[in-house]
C-alpha cells in the first residue's frame, strides 16, 4: 500500500502551484533579449546613417554585446546559485532597462558601442537565470520539456516580434525607439516576477572566487577579439597577442576550477557526453546561422528595397517555424530519439542555408519565406532538446552553472559567427568596382553607399548601387555556404555524441 502510494505523494509534491505563471515571467526575461538581439539588425541602416560608424566600428555594434555576455554568464550563472537566481534575474532585468535606454541616446559609433557592452553585462544575468528556475520549478520531466520548449518558443517569437515591432516603430520613429520597447516590458517582468518567482540557491554554493571570474572574463574576450581581428584584418600581432593571452587566461581559469573546492563551474560536467555533445552542437550552430542573420535584414532593405516593416515580416516564417518545432521538440525525441531529432534539424538548417546562396537582388519571397521556414523548424528542434538534455544532465544545485554554459556555447557562437562570417561578407564587399568619382566611404558598408548614392547624378548613383550591391550579395552568398558546411557538420557531431542519449520520462 504504502509504496503504491509514495509515487503519487511524489508527484504532487514536485508540481508546485503556480508554477506556470511563474513560467510566464521568465519568458519575458527570455523575449526580451530575443527583440533585442533581432531589432537592432533592423536598425542597423539607420544606426549607419545617423552615427557614420566605420565597417569595423558597425561590426563591434553587432558583436560586442555577445563578447561581453559570453566572457560573463558562467560567472552571473554561478553568482546566482549563490545569491539566489530570483535576485539576479530581478536586478539584471531592472540594469537592462536602465542601459537600453543608453543604447537609444547614443549619439557617437563609440558611445554605442560601450551602450552594447554594458548591456551584455546585464543580459549576462538574465538566461542563465531564466534556466536553472526552469530546472528547479518543473520537477517532473515532461513537464519540464514543455516549460523548456515554451521557452524556446518565446525566443523565437521574440524574433519576430523584435523586427515586427521594430520595423513599425522605425517608419515612425527615430531609431533609438527600437530600444525603448523593452523598458514596458521590464516593468512587467519586475513588478509581477517579484511575487510569483520562488527563490532558489545552492545550499553549498561555496565563494564566488573573483580571480575565476577576471580569467573567464579576460580568456573569452581575448580569445574572440582574436579571431574577430584575424578574420577582419588577417594575421597580426596584436591579434596573436590577444589570441594567446586570452588562451593563457582560459587555460589557468580550468586549472584553478580542478583545484578548488567549490568551484565556479564544475568542470566535470564535461565528461558527461550528452552534456559536451549538446553544448557543442548549440555553438556550431549558432555560427553557422548567426552572420547571415545579421546581414539579413540589410539584405532585405538595402539590396530587395523593402521597408522596415515590410522586412520585418519577411523574416516571420524563421519565428513561426521554431515555434512549432520548439512545442513538439521534447516529444519527438522521445518518440524517435534525441540524436535523430537535433542532427535531423541541423541537417535541415544546413541545406536551407546552402539554398540561400541562389538569392539575388530579383529573387522572390518564396524561395526566401521557405528556405528561413525551414531554418525556423530546424534550429527549433535542435535548441529545444539541447537544452533540455543540459538541464536534466545535471543536479539541480548547479542548473545556473549548467545553463551558463549553455548559454556561454550560444553567445560565443554568435560572437564568432558575426565575426567569420561578417568579416567574409564586409572583406568581399569592400573590393567592389564603383563608377569614377565613387566616395571612399562607399566602401565601408552597404548602408554607407546607399547613402552616399542619395548625393550623386541619378545615372552614376545607379551605377554605384549595382556594383555595391552586387558585391554585398556576392559576400553573402560565400557566407551562406561556410554557414551550411558549418551546420551539416554540426548535425554529424551531434549524431556522434548524442547517441544513446534519453531524455528524462523517455521509455
Amino acid at each position: 500500500m504504502t509504496s503504491t502510494l509514495r509515487p503519487d505523494r511524489t508527484t504532487e509534491a514536485v508540481k508546485r502551484p503556480g508554477r506556470w505563471l511563474a513560467l510566464s515571467v521568465l519568458v519575458l526575461a527570455v523575449l526580451l533579449v530575443a527583440v533585442d538581439a533581432t531589432v537592432l539588425g533592423l536598425a542597423t541602416p539607420y544606426i549607419s546613417e545617423d552615427l557614420h560608424p566605420s565597417g569595423t566600428q558597425l561590426l563591434w555594434i553587432g558583436d560586442v554585446y555577445s563578447f561581453v555576455i559570453a566572457g560573463l554568464l558562467v560567472s552571473m550563472g554561478s553568482l546566482g546559485d549563490r545569491i539566489g537566481r530570483k535576485r539576479i534575474l530581478l536586478v539584471g532585468a531592472t540594469a537592462f532597462g536602465a542601459v537600453s535606454v543608453l543604447n537609444a541616446y547614443a549619439t557617437t559609433p563609440e558611445l554605442m558601442i560601450l551602450a552594447r557592452a554594458l548591456l551584455g553585462v546585464a543580459g549576462a544575468t538574465l538566461m542563465p537565470a531564466t534556466l536553472a528556475l526552469i530546472r528547479n520549478i518543473f520537477h517532473d520531466p515532461r513537464e519540464r520539456s514543455l516549460a523548456v520548449g515554451i521557452w524556446g518558443a518565446t525566443a523565437s517569437a521574440g524574433m519576430a516580434v523584435g523586427p515586427i515591432a521594430g520595423g513599425f516603430l522605425l517608419e515612425h520613429f527615430w531609431w533609438g525607439s527600437v530600444f525603448l520597447i523593452n523598458l514596458p516590458v521590464m516593468a512587467v517582468l519586475v513588478l509581477v516576477g517579484v511575487r510569483t518567482l520562488p527563490e532558489s540557491r545552492n545550499p553549498h554554493p561555496g565563494p564566488w572566487d573573483l580571480t575565476s571570474v577576471l580569467l573567464s572574463l579576460a580568456g573569452m574576450i581575448g580569445l574572440v577579439y582574436a579571431v574577430k581581428e584575424a578574420a577582419a584584418h588577417g594575421f597580426s600581432w596584436p591579434a596573436l597577442g590577444a589570441g594567446l593571452l586570452g588562451a593563457a587566461a582560459l587555460y589557468g581559469f580550468v586549472r584553478r576550477q580542478l583545484t578548488m573546492p567549490v568551484p565556479l563551474l564544475d568542470m566535470r560536467l564535461f565528461r558527461r557526453r550528452g552534456f559536451s555533445g549538446a553544448v557543442l552542437a548549440d555553438l556550431l550552430t549558432v555560427l553557422g546561422m548567426s552572420g547571415l542573420v545579421f546581414f539579413l535584414s540589410q539584405f532585405l532593405q538595402l539590396v530587395q528595397d523593402r521597408r522596415p516593416f515590410e522586412a520585418g515580416l519577411a523574416e516571420l516564417p524563421a519565428a513561426v517555424g521554431a515555434v512549432a518545432a520548439g512545442l513538439v521538440a521534447g516529444r519527438a525525441a522521445r518518440h524517435f530519439s534525441v540524436r535523430a531529432v537535433v542532427a535531423g534539424g541541423l541537417a535541415a538548417v544546413g541545406v536551407a542555408l546552402a539554398a540561400l546562396t541562389t538569392l539575388g537582388q530579383s529573387t522572390g519571397y518564396p524561395v526566401l519565406g521557405a528556405a528561413l521556414l525551414v531554418v525556423g523548424v530546424g534550429a527549433g528542434l535542435s535548441f529545444t532538446v539541447t537544452a533540455d538534455v543540459i538541464l536534466s544532465s545535471v543536479p539541480k544545485d548547479q542548473a545556473g552553472a549548467a545553463s551558463a554554459v549553455s548559454e556561454t556555447a550560444y553567445e560565443l557562437g554568435a560572437a564568432l559567427g558575426i565575426a567569420l562570417l561578417g568579416s567574409i561578407v564586409t572583406g568581399i564587399y569592400r573590393d567592389f568596382a564603383g563608377p569614377a568619382g565613387t566616395p571612399a566611404g562607399a566602401h565601408e558598408s552597404l548602408g554607407a553607399a546607399v547613402q552616399d548614392a542619395a548625393h550623386l547624378p541619378p545615372q552614376q548613383a545607379g551605377a554605384l548601387l549595382d556594383a555595391a550591391r552586387e558585391s554585398f550579395v556576392h559576400g553573402l552568398h560565400l557566407a551562406s555556404a561556410a554557414g551550411a558546411v558549418v551546420l551539416l557538420t554540426a548535425s554529424a557531431v551531434a549524431w556522434v555524441l548524442l547517441r544513446d542519449q534519453k531524455l528524462e520520462g523517455a521509455e
